[in-house]
C-alpha cells in the first residue's frame, strides 16, 4: 500500500547528518537480504514521492520513521513526556535503542531541522499523538519510549507538515500500526466484526485509542475474540 506522504531526499538527509549511519544500516539488513532498488532509493535518493508499505518492508520503513522521530527537532521530545519522566531522554528504547547512527542516539535527539511545523501543524501533531496507541505498551505517541512511538511521531509530523487532514492522519497512521502490528490488528479486526462493524467501517481514531490499542486495551480486546495469536508483535529492538 502507498502511504500518501511525500518522502522527497529525507533519507539522505538522516544519512548525510549521521543520524543513520549508512554502513551500519545496510550491514544490518545485509543479514535480512539486503536493501531493495526501492529501499536504495529511500535512504539515498532525492526525488521520492509516495512510500509503500507492505509486510516485507514493515520493518525498512519502522527504522526510517524511527531515525526521523528521534532527530526531528520537536518540543514533544524536548518538553513532553520524555523530558518530564526522570528528565533522561536517553533511557528509553526509543533513543537508547537506536543503534544505527554516527556517534550517539543522543548527539542526534531533537538536534535537526528536517521537518519545520508551522504553529497549527504542530498542535494538529500533539493533539493526534496523544490519540495514538501500541500495543506493545501503555503509552501513546505524544509519549514516543519505543521505537513504533518514535516513528509513528516522525511519520505524523511528516503528515502535518504536507497539509494531511486530521482525520486522514489517523488513517494513515493505523496502515503503519497494521503493518507494524499484523496478528494485532487481525484480532482488532476481528473484534469489531463481532460488534458489527466490517474493518473497513471503523473510524482509525477509536481503533487507534488507548481502549484497543494500548498495552491493556488490547489485552481486553484478546479475551473477547478467538485470537489469530496471543502476541502484539512487533519488538522494540532495529
Amino acid at each position: 500500500m502507498d502511504l500518501d506522504v511525500t518522502w522527497g531526499d529525507l533519507g539522505k538527509q538522516l544519512v548525510d547528518a549521521g543520524v543513520i549511519d549508512a554502513e551500519k544500516f545496510e550491514a544490518l539488513y545485509a543479514q535480512r537480504g539486503g536493501l531493495t532498488e526501492e529501499q536504495k532509493a529511500l535512504l539515498y535518493g532525492a526525488d521520492n514521492e509516495s512510500i509503500h508499505v507492505d509486510a516485507s518492508n514493515a520493518n525498512f520503513i519502522l527504522n526510517l520513521f524511527w531515525a526521523l522521530g528521534l532527530a526531528n527537532q520537536n518540543v514533544i521530545l524536548t518538553e513532553g513526556p520524555m523530558q518530564a519522566y526522570g528528565g533522561d531522554p536517553s533511557q528509553f528504547a526509543s533513543t537508547g535503542g537506536w543503534s544505527l547512527s554516527s556517534g550517539s542516539p543522543m548527539d542526534h535527539y531533537s538536534m535537526h531541522a528536517f521537518i519545520a511545523l508551522k504553529p497549527e501543524q504542530q498542535v494538529l501533531v500533539e493533539e493526534v499523538s496523544k490519540n495514538i496507541f501500541r500495543p506493545c505498551c501503555g503509552n501513546s505517541t505524544y509519549f514516543p519510549d519505543c521505537n513504533h512511538g518514535m516513528a509513528m511521531l516522525g511519520f505524523l509530523q511528516l503528515l502535518a507538515s504536507q497539509g494531511t487532514s486530521e482525520s486522514e492522519m489517523y488513517d494513515q497512521a493505523l496502515v503503519l500500526n497494521s503493518f507494524w502490528f499484523p496478528d494485532t490488528y487481525l484480532n482488532v479486526a476481528q473484534y469489531f466484526q463481532n460488534q458489527g462493524t466490517k474493518w473497513g467501517k471503523v473510524d482509525s481514531k477509536v481503533a487507534l485509542g488507548v481502549e484497543v490499542s494500548s498495552g491493556a486495551g488490547y489485552q481486553n480486546v484478546l479475551a473477547s475474540v478467538q485470537p489469530r495469536s496471543g502476541g502484539s508483535g512487533g519488538g522494540c529492538g532495529v
